[in-house]
C-alpha cells in the first residue's frame, strides 16, 4: 500500500477510536505489523501509531533496530525456545496462553534482571486455538500473578471468526466481566486486548480497551 494511504488510514482509525469504548474509556491501538516492511511501519508510527505488535519472533528480531518511536508488543503464538529474543526488548507480550509459558518467561526475565509485562490469553471455546479456558482463568491468574519475573497487565482474547452477533457480544461481555473482576483486585491490570480488523467495533462496544489492527491500517496482507 502506498505510504499516503497508510497515513490516511491511521489518522482515520485514530479519529474513530478517540470516542473511546462502550464504557467511555480510552482505547489503545496496536498496529499488527505481520509481513509489513519497516518503511510501512515507520510511516504508521509517523502518522500517530504508538504501539506495534508482531506475530512472529523472527520478524520482531529482524525489524527491531529498523523501527523507532513506538512500544513493541508481541501478539502471536510463542514458543519457549524463542523467548530469548523478546524478554527485555518487548514492552508487552499479549499471547501468554499457559502457566508453563508464563513460568518460562519469568525464568528468562529473572536471568536478565527484568520484569516482563504480559497479558493472559483466554480461549473462548475454540479448541484449535491457544489460550487458557475461561473456566480456568482464576487458577491460572493465581499462579501467574505470583511469579516474580512477570507482571500481569490484563487479558487478551480472540473472538471466533464466525458466529451470531448476539453470541459474539456475549463472549465480549464475559471477557469484560473477567477483566473487571481482576482489575478491582490488582492495580496492575489495565488492558483488555480484544478486537481485530473484522470485529473491533463489536469488541469496543462491549468493553475492550485495546485493539490489534492490521488490515484496516495497512491494507490486505500479501500471503
Amino acid at each position: 500500500m502506498a505510504m499516503e494511504h497508510i497515513e490516511q488510514n491511521v489518522k482515520k482509525v485514530l479519529e474513530e477510536l478517540r470516542g473511546g469504548n462502550g464504557y467511555g474509556e480510552p482505547v489503545s491501538l496496536v498496529a499488527a505489523t505481520k509481513t509489513r516492511t519497516p518503511e510501512e511501519i515507520n510511516c504508521a508510527i509517523h502518522a500517530g501509531i504508538g504501539m506495534i505488535g508482531e506475530n512472529k519472533v523472527q520478524e520482531f528480531r529482524d525489524k527491531y533496530a529498523l523501527i523507532e518511536g513506538a512500544e513493541r508488543h508481541f501478539i502471536g503464538n510463542l514458543q519457549t525456545n524463542k523467548l530469548k529474543y523478546l524478554i527485555g526488548k518487548c514492552d508487552l507480550i499479549h499471547s501468554v496462553g499457559s502457566v508453563h509459558l508464563a513460568e518460562e518467561i519469568c525464568r528468562v526475565a529473572i536471568e536478565r534482571n527484568t520484569v516482563q509485562n504480559i497479558l493472559i490469553e483466554i480461549n473462548l471455546g475454540e479448541t484449535q486455538k491457544g489460550g487458557i479456558p475461561i473456566g480456568e482463568a482464576d487458577e491460572a491468574y493465581g499462579k501467574i500473578s505470583a511469579l516474580a519475573g512477570v507482571r500481569v497487565k490484563g487479558f487478551m482474547a480472540m473472538l471466533p471468526a464466525e458466529g451470531e452477533l448476539a453470541y459474539l457480544a456475549s463472549l465480549c461481555r464475559e471477557m469484560r466481566q473477567l477483566f473487571e473482576t481482576y482489575r478491582a483486585k490488582d492495580g496492575d491490570i489495565a488492558y483488555l486486548s480484544m478486537g481485530m480488523s473484522g470485529d473491533y467495533r463489536l469488541c469496543l462496544e462491549h468493553g475492550s480497551n485495546m485493539v490489534r489492527l492490521g488490515t484496516c491500517l495497512f491494507g490486505e496482507r500479501a500471503h
